[in-house]
């Protein structure tokens, strides 16, 4: 695995600038809420609820910004209950449809895909390595999306720094592993709706989000 996640690091200058190589979280004080107390910005709400300053699903549904994002930076907090399953879906094409936009894995262990650990881009990309915190603990995602790039500090470690025109064929990663897009990574939307995944999983446990600001970059 850790070999497989070698190919996902690539030397991105213009990324770099905006990561610091210290892979610290930015200061996201003055940075635009993702989702505000009431909702009112989102599209498909569901059954989601934000109390005290904490967004939790009470579905399947997945919430969605009513705003599409090209480049930007995304700054959250989560945390998993056992055998939670959940996701950061970013730069939608249709979100009637998941497979349509990446998606950063938000999960308490794993699922059947190869890259399905928490931190990686889903059946594409593994995280370079496992900094989670035990469940019941906050976690915290940077996730930095400029053109073809996608970087990930997690719990302050830089884990993903990738380049998604390295997926040139559809089913497939630049490994060589299969994956499930009919599309190549490559020819994905760069803007969209960013969304959260509902409660997934056979057993439907629930993921909490708080602290979600985002920095556009376009």
């Amino acid at each position: 695995m850790k070999i497989r996640a070698l190919t996902c690091v690539v030397a991105a200058l213009n990324l770099s600038s905006l990561i610091s190589l210290a892979a610290e979280h930015p200061d996201t004080g003055s940075w635009n809420l993702l989702f505000s107390p009431d909702l009112s910005n989102a599209v498909e709400a569901g059954k989601w609820k934000m109390k005290d300053g904490v967004l939790v699903a009470g579905g399947h549904e997945t919430i969605w910004t009513k705003q599409s994002y090209g480049d930007f930076i995304l700054d959250l907090e989560f945390k998993v209950e056992k055998s939670s399953n959940s996701g950061v879906f970013l730069r939608s094409s249709d979100i009637h449809n998941v497979l349509k936009a990446l998606e950063i894995q938000v999960h308490e262990s794993s699922d059947k895909s190869p890259f399905g650990m928490v931190g990686a881009i889903y059946d594409a990309c593994p995280p370079s390595k496992q900094v989670a915190k035990p469940i019941g603990k906050w976690n915290r995602f940077t996730i930095t999306c400029k053109g073809p790039h996608i970087g990930l500090i997690f719990n302050g470690e830089e884990v993903l720094d990738a380049n998604l025109d390295e997926w040139r064929e559809a089913h497939k990663n630049p490994d060589g592993t299969a994956n499930k897009f009919s599309v190549a990574l490559r020819n994905y939307a760069r803007k969209g709706p960013i969304g959260l995944q509902g409660l997934h999983g056979k057993e439907k446990a629930p993921v909490y989000y708080r602290n979600l600001r985002i920095k556009p970059l376009d």
